[in-house]
């Protein structure tokens, strides 16, 4: 009886299961390589859909005001996006369970609904900078915004209707390694590389000191760095992913690895804003800077920068709306993973193509002050930021939920709050710079 092969009969016909397919992996190293191409796609896409179009603007303004001499800004917030977003990481696992619905579960529904506010209003307004973003790179390319901004607010959503993770975090993962391009111009620009090593580990202030311009850029950058949407965003993704502890150390890789390649492509964009600045132009937008470029750099340059201004955009667009989604999802108990179809999971998707087609639209509204909005948003996510923060680290000390193996180490604890100190001063600054302009220098 045990050599049988076991069969079914069904209306006369002898069916014989299929065999299994695949192949035993007797290797450590292959085993542990393709364990990690499992769990690879949320830390990398969380951190390069950062380097959005909001990012685009604010890097290339850096070197286009004060070259180099922020690289080391980039430096420090390496290891600061890795520890939010491990935190994150182990909390997700942990959990299996989003962001939103941790913060309501745990702090109530008053909390729950500031945080879920919070998020939404940038959320928002941050889709409303990429789509600016994809009109001004468009309309340099000599494509109507009117035809295109419509065009890409489609494909981004069909991009979420598959009803499949993995298709989609398969499409996300390529537009993040396009940003590769980013590295080439800066190579293209010639840029001097004793100088960037020297700035990028030697902290120093520009000349001219503290000023307005200078604070203005820095509280930018961290905005666009480090994101509220980020914490919801890639928890929601592990829940969405199903990782396991098991995943805890691949899915850490994965952030460290993202956060790296997405402060070098930040990085890229700073040197092609000195590239204009060591030549003496001036420009408004990265759509302009690409023109300027193109006069010593050529037309590959122009075009890649435009090409990659409207890439930067769709990452941060479908990342941005899939997070509001996901948190908005959980809040009113809808179903809400990219693995169900659209009947199964209506609210989850109709939040997702509602946000994108209204900040699509907005866009197109003739005389909307599009720089200004994508500058002006990065502040508000870096004043935004350390509420969003406090309640992660409050998360990441409760026993009950994480246990003894995930809580947060005591040295975890001091690298956290001092980074949310540091934020928490940096958005006083830039309070008191909106309520006395003048108690900094101008530029």
């Amino acid at each position: 009886m045990a050599n049988e092969v076991l069969s079914i009969s069904t209306a006369g016909v002898e069916a014989t299961p299929p065999p299994l397919r695949g192949r035993v992996v007797r290797s450590r190293w292959l085993y542990s390589v393709l364990t990690f191409l499992t769990v690879f796609g949320p830390g990398l896409i969380v951190m390069e859909a950062d380097n959005d179009a909001g990012a685009v603007s604010t890097y290339v303004q850096a070197g286009a005001e004060y070259g180099t001499r922020l690289l080391w800004i980039l430096l420090l917030l390496l290891p600061v996006t890795y520890f939010i977003q491990e935190m994150v990481v182990r909390l997700g696992i942990a959990t299996g369970k989003g962001h939103a619905a941790m913060i309501y579960q745990r702090f109530g529904r008053c909390w729950g609904v500031f945080s879920l506010v919070d998020l939404q209003l940038v959320n928002f307004l941050t889709l409303v900078t990429e789509f600016a973003a994809i009109s001004l790179a468009l309309s340099h390319l000599n494509v109507a915004p009117k035809i295109g901004v419509p065009v890409a607010a489609v494909v981004l959503v069909v991009m979420v209707l598959s009803g499949s993770y993995r298709r989609w975090e398969r499409v996300t993962v390529l537009l993040c390694l396009l940003d590769f391009a980013w590295v080439a111009i800066a190579l293209r620009v010639r840029p001097r590389f004793g100088e960037i090593v020297h700035n990028t580990i030697v902290p120093g202030i520009p000349r001219g000191g503290l000023s307005e311009s200078l604070i203005f850029l820095v509280i930018a950058i961290v905005g666009t760095t480090i994101a509220p949407w980020q914490l919801f965003f890639q928890q929601s993704c592990i829940a969405d992913k199903r990782l396991r502890f098991s995943d805890v150390k691949w899915a850490r890789l994965d952030t460290f690895l993202g956060a790296v390649f997405t402060i070098v492509v930040a990085g890229c964009m700073m040197l092609a804003g000195n590239a204009v600045r060591m030549h003496g132009i001036s420009f408004f937008d990265p759509a302009q800077m690409a023109n300027d470029l193109q006069i010593f750099s050529g037309e590959f340059v122009r075009r890649a920068i435009l090409l990659l201004m409207i890439n930067a955009a769709a990452l941060g667009t479908t990342a941005i709306s899939l997070s509001s989604a996901w948190a908005y999802g959980e809040v009113k108990g809808w179903p809400h993973s990219l693995e169900m179809p659209i009947r199964k999971a209506p609210g989850f998707y109709l939040t997702y193509v509602v946000g994108v087609g209204l900040a699509a639209a907005i866009v197109l509204i003739p005389g909307a002050p599009l720089q200004l909005i994508i500058l002006g948003v990065q502040v508000l996510a870096g004043i935004m930021l350390p509420s969003a923060i406090i309640f992660l680290q409050l998360l990441l000390n409760d026993k009950e939920i994480l246990g003894k193996q995930f809580v947060n180490q005591p040295w975890n604890n001091w690298v956290n709050w001092t980074i949310i100190i540091v934020l928490f001063i940096l958005s006083l600054i830039l309070a008191a710079q909106v309520a006395a302009p003048k108690l900094f220098p101008a530029a």
